[in-house]
């Protein structure tokens, strides 16, 4: 089935529903492409990552994200974009990133070792959040599928998870874009 013309960066009005998914690699300028589709505005950032107080590396990373958001940004850290997308915002929402996202929703169902299919309730929660999300909705994602497969059953387990949910969002999404070395090349 043919997709309609995606919408040009940057020309969609905030609130317009527009939902874009950006995906990429590790250091790709994913996250630097997706805040430049947002423009001005009352933009809402749902940081999904969940600090470690001990991991100083990680902190640093937090802390360059905050460094290169503007200060008007209404910042919800720890945010679980399945349920504060239930919540319209007047301006643009971006959620970054959804890879951190599953990680927390793994731990906080100790999936790691258990069933696959275990969070299915959390990815179908938040892929009918998106969905049915009114509001213009940026989403960024990591792509782990061009790799090796992983040694390990927690590193397999998040790569397919991962991968299947990036499928879906996909698909609920009215754009898609793939960035890699800082260039993003549309796909959708």
């Amino acid at each position: 089935m043919p997709h309609p013309e995606p919408t040009p960066p940057g020309s969609a009005p905030p609130g317009d529903g527009l939902r874009t998914l950006v995906l990429g690699g590790a250091r790709s300028g994913k996250s630097a492409f997706a805040e430049s589709l947002l423009g001005a505005g009352p933009v809402r950032y749902l940081a999904t990552a969940i600090p470690d107080p001990a991991d100083t590396d990680f902190a640093d990373r937090i802390a360059a994200h905050r460094a290169r958001r503007p200060a008007d940004w209404t910042v919800l850290d720890g945010a679980d974009p399945a349920d504060v997308l239930h919540n319209p915002h007047p301006g643009p929402t971006l959620v970054d990133d959804i890879g951190t996202w599953l990680t927390a929703r793994l731990d906080a169902r100790a999936a790691w070792d258990a069933p696959r299919g275990t969070i299915t309730p959390d990815t179908d929660a938040l892929v009918a959040a998106v969905a049915e999300y009114p509001g213009r909705l940026v989403l960024v994602t990591p792509e782990v599928g061009l790799g090796v497969i992983p040694a390990t059953r927690s590193g397999r387990l998040f790569r397919d998870e991962i991968g299947t949910l990036n499928q879906r969002l996909a698909q609920v999404c009215d754009e898609a874009y793939f960035v890699l070395a800082g260039l993003p090349m549309r796909l959708k």
